[in-house]
């Protein structure tokens, strides 16, 4: 019995196959490349064909061949900047930046009350969390639900907790949830840190 074609798979088996010459962590590196392009892709357009977005990509030849000239091109240049075998794509930021912000951007809020303790606190927690969706170090599920986790829903508890309670800032219900929110954070990146992309 003859199993349905997976356009996915097949457009793959392309490119690795026509790019069998580059070596092999640059291979597995330029499909992990190509399916993030493709979740990206589907995810802004769910309504687009499978076979749309591929054709978007381009030939699996031209891709390898593409990648092949970056491959050789970059080998030529590596002995100048002294880099052999450095990975062709480095993020211009580290990964644990942006996963330092949002983590710490609630306890500078609790360590520093007052003014401008909370103003640093949230560009703190903005700039994080900007930083991780354009991060080349995770996809695009990651990257959305490392924001859901350590900028939206801390955002949106301590909203409500603020709004819904006269008590003063400092009482045990408040410190017990501040705490759990820190952990959150805590643990999310912790979590992103594993999952990233070297």
């Amino acid at each position: 019995m003859k199993t349905p074609a997976d356009p996915v798979r097949d457009y793959f088996s392309a490119v690795e196959r026509e790019a069998s010459a580059l070596p092999a962590d640059r291979r597995q590196e330029l499909l992990a490349d190509l399916a993030e392009h493709i979740e990206v892709t589907r995810a802004e357009r769910p309504d687009a064909a499978i076979g749309e977005v591929l054709a978007e990509l381009g030939d699996p030849r031209t891709i390898a061949a593409t990648a092949l000239a970056e491959a050789e091109n970059g080998a030529a240049k590596a002995p100048a900047r002294g880099g052999v075998g450095a990975p062709a794509r480095r993020g211009k930021v580290h990964p644990l930046v942006p996963l330092l912000m949002l983590t710490f951007s609630l306890p500078f809020i609790m360590i520093f009350p007052a003014h401008p303790g909370p103003l640093i606190g949230v560009l703190f927690r903005i700039t994080g969390a900007v930083l991780l969706c354009t991060s080349v170090h995770w996809t695009a599920v990651h990257k959305v639900t490392g924001v859901m986790l350590t900028a939206v829903l801390p955002t949106a508890v301590m909203t409500a907790w603020n709004l819904s309670s006269g008590g003063p800032a400092g009482d045990a219900p408040a410190l017990l949830a501040n705490l759990a929110t820190v952990a959150l954070l805590a643990g999310t990146a912790a979590w992103l840190w594993r999952v990233r992309r070297a």
